[in-house]
Formats: C-alpha cells, sequence, structure tokens
C-alpha cells in the first residue's frame, strides 16, 4: 500500500474517532435526580394551570360553560415576554380534555415592537371544535392565526363574554396581574407538543 494512501486512510479514521468520541460526549444521560426534578416541574405546572383556571372563572364565571363546552381547554399559567424592539416570549402549559390533563405544550412567540420591558401573561385557549383540538394534538407545530381563527375574548361592560367572541373556533383568555386583557393580538404564536 503506498504510503501517502495509509496516511489518508489513517487520518479519516483519526477524524471519525474525533468525531465519534465528540458526538458522544455531547449525549446526556438521564439520572434519576433529573427525572425527579422534571416530575417535580410538571407538578407544579399541573397546580399552576388550576390555579390559572380558578382565576379565570371567578374573574369571568360564564368562561366555565364554555370550557364545558369545549372539546379541549390548553392552558399557559405563566408566558414571560421580554421585549426591546424585538421581543419573544415562552410558557409552558398543558391541554386538558374533559378536565383530565392529555399532554404538555410550549409556546413562544416573536414580535417587533418599540415597548421595552418584561411581563407575565396567563393564556388559555378554549378549543371549541373537534377540529381545533386535532390540529393542536396533531405532531405538527400549530400557529395562532396561520390555520384557524383565534379570537382573544371580548368581554362586554357586564362582565359577559359577547356573542361574536363565544361562536370562533378558538376563544383565548389573557390575563395579567390587573385581571383579563382585551385587544391583544396573540397571532403568529407557536405551540408545540412537548415529548412526555
Amino acid at each position: 500500500m503506498p504510503r501517502s494512501s495509509f496516511i489518508h486512510r489513517t487520518a479519516i479514521v483519526l477524524f471519525a474517532a474525533v468525531l465519534g468520541g465528540t458526538a458522544l460526549s455531547a449525549c446526556t444521560t438521564t439520572t434519576t435526580s433529573d427525572r425527579e426534578s422534571r416530575l417535580s416541574q410538571r407538578q407544579q405546572l399541573d397546580q399552576d394551570v388550576q390555579q390559572t383556571l380558578d382565576r379565570l372563572y371567578r374573574s369571568v364565571p360564564e368562561a366555565r360553560s364554555l370550557a364545558e363546552r369545549a372539546e379541549g381547554v390548553l392552558v399557559f399559567p405563566g408566558v414571560l415576554g421580554a421585549s426591546f424592539i424585538v421581543g419573544a416570549s415562552h410558557g409552558d402549559g398543558s391541554l386538558l380534555i374533559d378536565g383530565a390533563k392529555a399532554g404538555y405544550y410550549t409556546t413562544t412567540s416573536g414580535s417587533i415592537g418599540f415597548q421595552a420591558g418584561a411581563q407575565s401573561q396567563a393564556i388559555v385557549y378554549m378549543l371549541m371544535t373537534e377540529k381545533a383540538l386535532n390540529r393542536v394534538r396533531s405532531d405538527n407545530d400549530w400557529s395562532v392565526g396561520a390555520s384557524a381563527g383565534v379570537a382573544v375574548a371580548d368581554i362586554g361592560a357586564n362582565g359577559q363574554i359577547t356573542n361574536n367572541t363565544a361562536n370562533q373556533e378558538v376563544v383565548a383568555f389573557v390575563m395579567n396581574n390587573q385581571g383579563i386583557q382585551g385587544g391583544v393580538s396573540l397571532n403568529g404564536a407557536k405551540i408545540s407538543k412537548v415529548s412526555p
């Protein structure tokens, strides 16, 4: 075998070994403490989801009957957003079907604006049709506003949800520390399923 061919093959084998070693070192193993930490975080999220729904029902009692008619309810208790010209937000949540947990989800969005600062909001999506529920449950990411109309709940002066809002495929409630927020756009928010 010519010396140059031997050197070339040796270089390829060494490169493959280094690449393989780097790939293996990048892999992580899930330890018992990692699993316990994730379980603890999920339990806290479950509590936050229930507290968010309780708070919504106290603020807008009619939302409870809307949730009972919904095919599913997707709850994000704390969507943290920060912006300085370009903004971004992220939050973890849970899908409930007939009041039972049916999976974990995340929401992310980006925006361009002129407000600086950070804020936390709770967002509750009432999935009023089977089609809307199936869209969220599919393996593909769902972008709010891209394929289904999402109406942010319009609360009248009497504290009731307006008919126009209640007849939408997806009805969303946005809450901050002061209560229900109106006039908020959720278009572009991306909702993704989280692996168990």
